[in-house]
């Protein structure tokens, strides 16, 4: 009877209206089979979105961990060069101080204009290059004004002396160089 009313066959409706076949399994009926489906599909989309915003994560930690490599491959020497700098600025304090001594120690001399040499060779093969500002308009992304001089004779602005150069590391700043700067004079 209850075949023939549902129309299918092969299957009965037991007393709480859940279709059996006669094997007697329980087949539930078609809105349970709907709502079933939209949950599983609901979980689906939920763990699609879920792995997409993982894919993406794991891009951006790549791309992330690559710029990273690429920056400590780049400025993997700015300790170093940061620690050469005071070696470079005695040895040319003690170039200056031969001058004023007047004293004829040629050899002596040589030898610190060698060395100096050397460690400007070193310098330049690891692309760390001078700031030397002497006669230019004042940059402050470059120089760090340590004083300012009142002078007609160069245009406002203009660095006049070099107290200390400056450095860079693959064209980063590593050391701004310390400079005097001009002013106009009053009237």
């Amino acid at each position: 009877m209850a075949e023939k009313e549902n129309g299918l066959e092969g299957t009965a409706v037991d007393a709480a209206g859940s279709m059996v076949e006669e094997s007697g399994a329980i087949v539930p009926e078609h809105a349970e089979l709907t709502a079933l489906l939209e949950d599983a599909r609901g979980k689906a989309d939920a763990h699609w979105d879920q792995c997409l915003r993982l894919q993406a994560e794991i891009d951006n930690l790549h791309k992330r961990s690559e710029r990273d490599l690429a920056n400590a491959h780049k400025f993997a020497l700015e300790r170093f060069a940061a620690e050469l700098l005071p070696v470079r600025d005695s040895m040319e304090m003690g170039l200056a101080a031969f001058d004023a001594e007047g004293a004829d120690i040629g050899k002596l001399r040589e030898g610190v204009e060698l060395t100096l040499q050397m460690l400007t060779g070193a310098m330049d093969k690891f692309r760390i290059q001078e700031v030397n500002p002497m006669d230019e308009p004042f940059n402050p992304e470059f120089h760090q004004a340590m004083s300012i001089q009142e002078r007609s004779d160069v245009a406002p602005n203009t660095v006049v002396t070099v107290v200390q150069k400056g450095y860079l590391l693959n064209e980063r700043l590593i050391r701004p160089a310390m400079v005097i700067v001009s002013k106009a004079p009053p009237g």
